[in-house]
């Protein structure tokens, strides 16, 4: 039996496939007018005052990415943790459309800023009219092209707030979706009244030896209603509503009846579709 040793390997990998051309990454950008009109950038970490939302779609397309599903259009505020949710029946101008009347109905104070990726759900001509035109938005920004970081917060919860509740499951048919909206009924009052949650407060380096680290601090956990009604930008009485609906809701059944709402929503039926089309075809399979 012939040996070779790590160190060889390493070695000649490090030339394999030097010479052969990469495929140019292919990903939908905006348009020349929209990439001049909307500015490229980052909401910043200490934000202070509320509105400035991070936004992003979460795909609920399971292992085949055919036919129509579910998707979850969340918005994050950087300044409170404030969140938003809603279950959209695929990308169309219509159903994003629908998702933020949706969301901008319920929000108890004003959006200043939308940053979304570059995605072109969002960076469209329908839906940055309506944007400017109908909510008004003072500020769109977007995030800088294969920098997922720009939108840190909002990528963050997809995690926490999505994936970790439905992981990566298929959802397919509109009563999913309702089901699903229903759930989120629920976690947004969960969440945004009970779940205190860091915000860093201060962040510096230090280099010690040439190596420099990062420290940061942060403050006392709050619920994002807490920090938002400490921002002062709600009247009295919308504050005095609020913790009102907190006070007259028991959390440990809230909680209960999320994860019941979840239970019936994996027990619904997918919608008859095709095999997954995505894999390689068994004819030119190596």
């Amino acid at each position: 039996m012939e040996h070779i040793s790590i160190s060889t390997v390493r070695r000649r990998l490090a030339h394999f496939g030097q010479d052969v051309p990469h495929l140019p990454r292919h990903r939908p950008m905006p348009g020349t007018r929209l990439a001049q009109t909307i500015p490229m950038r980052r909401i910043p970490w200490d934000e202070a005052t509320p509105g400035h939302f991070e936004t992003d779609l979460v795909y609920h397309c399971g292992q085949s990415v055919q036919g129509d599903y579910v998707h979850t259009l969340q918005m994050i505020d950087v300044t409170t943790g404030w969140s938003e949710r809603v279950a959209v029946f695929g990308r169309s101008q219509r159903a994003m459309k629908a998702g933020f009347q949706k969301i901008e109905k319920r929000l108890v104070f004003p959006i200043l800023e939308l940053h979304p990726d570059n995605g072109s759900e969002f960076l469209n001509d329908h839906l940055v009219r309506y944007f400017r035109n109908r909510v008004q938005v003072p500020l769109l920004s977007r995030s800088r092209p294969y920098q997922k970081n720009d939108n840190r917060f909002v990528e963050q919860k997809n995690r926490t707030l999505v994936r970790d509740l439905l992981g990566d499951a298929r959802l397919d048919t509109l009563a999913q979706q309702h089901l699903l909206d229903a759930l989120y009924d629920k976690l947004w009052l969960y969440y945004n009244f009970f779940q205190p949650v860091l915000r860093l407060k201060e962040k510096h380096t230090t280099e010690t030896e040439g190596i420099v680290h990062l420290h940061r601090k942060w403050d006392e956990a709050q619920t994002p209603l807490e920090r938002l009604c400490a921002t002062k930008v709600l009247e009295a009485t919308d504050q005095a509503r609020l913790r009102a609906v907190r006070d007259q809701t028991n959390p440990r059944q809230l909680r209960a009846e999320i994860y019941r709402l979840r239970e019936e929503l994996f027990d619904l039926p997918l919608a008859q579709r095709p095999e997954d089309q995505w894999l390689i075809p068994e004819d030119i399979a190596v």
